[in-house]
């Protein structure tokens, strides 16, 4: 049995965080190159990655009403639940624009996001378990509409993408001051050390938060680029 306070303390890089990363990266592995294999099982694989994020964020509102912890930064407007959004009405409905605004922010911000997560609860807490699986699950979805659903991303939506995610941004930015939280980290760092806490504060922090944000959505590109050369060959 787990003490309350081991359950509590989240280590980076600990045993349980790595391991629980290599999983992620292993489903990663299973789900591009053995997609053939598992094309029949297409709509299970669907379904089931829909399911988990649905669950994700009802569970986690259930949980913080339950434990009377409820306020407004557990509003679900942080990226990663806008990501959720667009991925659950992907699943229903295709749209590329929208899936060219997921590829940038619903893939390598949810990894890096599991690489210097933002927790306090070690394994195998509820919010360890829901934390690592509702990123992952975002990465696995994009995967999904490449690798299952063909969905393509051109160069241009690179900037696209990047000023679409800016405007998003803005009025988050302001719900941000109204209501005293950090949605989308516009207000501050995070409060345990992550990636962002490198960045610094005040103008220079939004600076390099959008330079950040350019980077990677350029470094995300990349393999996409590399995709559609490919398909090019193919044709």
């Amino acid at each position: 049995m787990f003490s309350v306070t081991e359950m509590r303390e989240f280590e980076l890089f600990s045993v349980e965080h790595i391991a629980t990363f290599l999983v992620f990266l292993a489903i990663c592995f299973l789900l591009v190159f053995f997609r053939k294999g598992l094309k029949p099982y297409k709509q299970a694989i669907k379904w089931t990655l829909f399911s988990i994020l649905l669950i994700s964020e009802i569970s986690h509102q259930i949980w913080v009403v339950a434990t009377n912890q409820w306020g407004v930064e557990d509003l679900p407007i942080q990226l990663c639940s806008f990501s959720t959004f667009i991925a659950m009405f992907l699943f229903l409905k295709s749209n590329n624009k929208l899936f060219h605004l997921l590829f940038f922010i619903g893939f390598i911000p949810p990894i890096l996001s599991m690489v210097t997560p933002e927790m306090h609860y070690s394994f195998p807490h509820y919010r360890f378990l829901k934390y690592f699986l509702h990123h992952a699950a975002i990465a696995w979805a994009v995967l999904y509409f490449i690798f299952y659903e063909g969905y393509r991303v051109p160069r241009k939506a690179i900037l696209t993408s990047f000023l679409f995610a800016n405007v998003i941004a803005a009025p988050i930015f302001f719900i941000n001051i109204l209501l005293d939280t950090n949605f989308f980290y516009l207000a501050n760092p995070t409060e345990t050390k992550t990636i962002l806490s490198f960045f610094g504060s005040g103008i220079w922090y939004y600076i390099n938060l959008e330079l950040a944000a350019l980077f990677v959505f350029w470094i995300t590109y990349i393999p996409m680029g590399m995709l559609l050369k490919r398909d090019k060959v193919r044709a």
